[in-house]
């Protein structure tokens, strides 16, 4: 024996919300269903044939397969109308011609400030100003080259003095 309240079947159809016709419809479909009532029967309640009854049925059937499918759990995703995904591509683009005006006004004012960095060297510039830029490091020894170059010339004399003389 089972516990518990007895099933309610098709009248579980009265506390839902729509016309009356549609909710008889929908509690002879399943009272067939359930094995309550026969097809003929059921077509006489409705004033239907029974290809109608049948449509009716696979209909309603078909319709609740549908929302019984499993769904993605959590929120749907919103849906971005057109118009503001237009607004929003319009939004980036203002922002990358911003960057890049203000890159034109540096270089602008970098060629204001420095207008030799903008002229472009001939071959012959090019050669006389590495030439230049070689002597200027041959002339600049940092301290710790000038000292290892000490260091490194002192300890050999030192050292042939140093033997002569013991």
């Amino acid at each position: 024996m089972s516990r518990g309240r007895p099933p309610s079947g098709p009248r579980l159809v009265e506390s839902l919300e729509g016309s009356g016709l549609a909710k008889q419809r929908l509690k002879v479909i399943l009272q067939t269903v359930a094995g309550e009532l026969s097809i003929p029967q059921a077509c006489t309640q409705l004033s239907v044939s029974e290809a109608r009854f049948h449509e009716l049925r696979a209909e309603l059937l078909q319709l609740a397969v549908q929302q019984l499918e499993p769904k993605p759990s959590g929120r749907p995703a919103q849906q971005v109308s057109p118009e503001a995904a237009q607004v929003a591509a319009l939004q980036r683009q203002v922002i990358e011609l911003r960057i890049d005006l203000r890159a034109a006004q540096i270089r602008e004012e970098l060629a204001l400030l420095m207008p030799h960095v903008l002229k472009p060297r001939t071959e012959a510039e090019r050669r006389r100003h590495l030439e230049e830029l070689q002597q200027d490091l041959e002339k600049k020894q940092t301290p710790w080259d000038a000292s290892s170059s000490a260091k490194n010339s002192t300890p050999k004399n030192s050292a042939k003095s140093g033997r002569a003389s013991t």
